[in-house]
C-alpha cells in the first residue's frame, strides 16, 4: 500500500488537501472495480493529514483542518505532499525548522515530496529545491525567482519531476501530480480512468494558456513606466522600439537596457504580450474570425500572428476560443 503524509499548516488551501484526497479515493475504487479476484481488493493508497504537533489548523477560508496524526507520529511514508497557501504566502521565511528537517529527513529515506501551486515556496524555503527543477502558480513566477535562484524554476510546465521531487503549476494541478502517482505506482490505466470520472484531462502539459500578463509596472523608473502606458494606449497602431526611445528621450540602446531592467521583457516582447493578450480577450468574448483580431490588435499578417499567438500561449487562436469563450455558441443556445 502507498501511503500519502498531507502537511496542513495555517491558511493552507483546503482543495489541495481535500481535492488529492478525493482523487486518491476515485483511484481506489477503481481498484476495486476492477478486480478480477472475489476477495474484497484493499485500496491502493492510503493516506494522513498531519499538522506539526497533531493539533487542527486554520485553513484557507478560515475553515478547520483536523489532522490525524503529527508530523512525529508517521513510522512510514512514500510521499510527503504539501498543499499550496493563498496569499499572503505566509510561508516565506516562517517554514518551522522542525518541519524542514523532518521534510529533509524523509527525503534522505527515499520518500517523494510533491507541492502543489504554491506549496513550491515553503518547500523552496527549506533548500530542498536548490539546484532541481520546479514549477509554481504563474501568478507568481517573478517573485519565486528573486527569492529562490538557485532553483530551476519551469515556470510554463503543469508538472516537473527531478529527483524524487514532483511540483505542480497553479490550483488545481495538483491532479496532474494525483495522475502521475496513480500511473507510476497503480498503472496507465487507473490514471485513465480516474481522469474520466473527475472529468478533468491527463495530457496538460502547460500553464501558458491560462496566465494572464501582469504589465510588470511594480518598479520605480518613471520613464519607462511612461513608456509602457503609451505603448499600451497606442498598441494597435505601427510602434518602433526606435520611435519610442526617441519619444522618452533615449537612445535605442539604453531605453532597450532599462526597458528590460524595469520589467524583465525587452521593449518588442512587453509590445507582443500587450497585443495577445487583447487578442485573447477579443477570442474568449466575441465570435470575430482570427483575420479581423489580427488587424484590431496591431497585426498585418495573421499567419504571423497566429505562429506568434502559439508562441506565447501555447495554443492556437482556435484552441484558445474553444478552450475559453465566454460566448454561447449558436448550437448550445436554446431557441423558445
Amino acid at each position: 500500500m502507498f501511503h500519502i503524509t498531507l502537511l496542513a499548516y495555517p491558511n493552507c488551501s483546503m482543495s489541495s488537501i481535500s481535492g488529492v484526497i478525493d482523487t486518491f479515493t476515485v483511484a481506489n475504487l477503481w481498484c476495486q472495480i476492477d478486480s478480477t479476484s472475489n476477495e474484497e481488493c484493499a485500496p491502493l493508497f492510503h493516506w494522513d493529514i498531519v499538522t506539526i504537533d497533531g493539533n487542527p489548523v486554520q485553513g484557507a477560508g478560515r475553515i478547520e483542518i483536523k489532522p490525524q496524526r503529527s508530523i512525529h507520529d508517521i513510522k512510514s511514508t512514500d510521499f510527503i505532499f504539501i498543499p499550496g497557501s493563498l496569499p499572503p504566502l505566509d510561508c516565506i521565511g516562517n517554514v518551522p525548522e522542525e518541519i524542514s528537517a523532518w521534510i529533509h529527513d524523509w527525503y534522505a529515506k527515499k520518500a517523494m515530496i510533491g507541492t502543489a501551486c504554491t506549496g513550491a515556496f515553503f518547500l523552496a524555503e527549506t533548500g530542498l529545491l536548490n539546484d532541481k527543477l520546479a514549477t509554481t502558480n504563474w501568478m507568481f513566477v517573478k517573485d519565486f525567482e528573486k527569492r529562490y535562484p538557485r532553483v530551476h524554476l519551469k515556470s510554463e510546465q503543469i508538472l516537473t519531476e527531478d529527483s524524487g521531487i514532483l511540483c505542480s503549476g497553479a490550483t488545481t494541478a495538483f491532479i496532474d501530480l494525483c495522475y502521475y502517482v496513480i500511473e507510476k505506482f497503480g498503472s496507465a490505466e487507473l490514471s485513465a480512468c480516474c481522469s474520466k470520472t473527475l472529468l478533468i484531462s491527463p495530457n496538460r502539459l502547460s500553464q501558458l494558456p491560462y496566465a494572464i500578463f501582469d504589465f510588470q509596472k511594480d518598479h520605480t523608473d518613471k520613464k519607462v513606466l511612461e513608456a509602457q502606458i503609451h505603448m499600451e494606449k497606442k498598441f494597435t497602431e505601427t510602434i518602433s522600439v526606435e520611435e519610442l526611445a526617441s519619444n522618452f528621450g533615449f537612445s535605442p540602446r539604453n531605453f532597450k537596457r532599462r526597458f528590460k531592467n524595469a520589467t524583465g521583457y525587452s521593449p518588442l516582447t512587453y509590445l507582443q504580450k500587450i497585443r495577445i493578450e487583447s487578442a485573447k480577450h477579443k477570442l474568449e468574448s466575441t465570435m470575430e474570425s482570427v483575420d479581423e483580431i489580427t488587424y484590431q490588435v496591431g497585426y498585418e499578417n495573421s499567419n504571423s500572428f497566429r505562429r506568434l499567438f502559439k508562441k506565447v500561449t501555447g495554443i492556437s487562436p482556435r484552441e484558445y476560443r474553444d478552450r475559453f469563450t465566454r460566448v454561447i455558441k449558436p448550437e448550445l443556445s436554446v431557441s423558445h
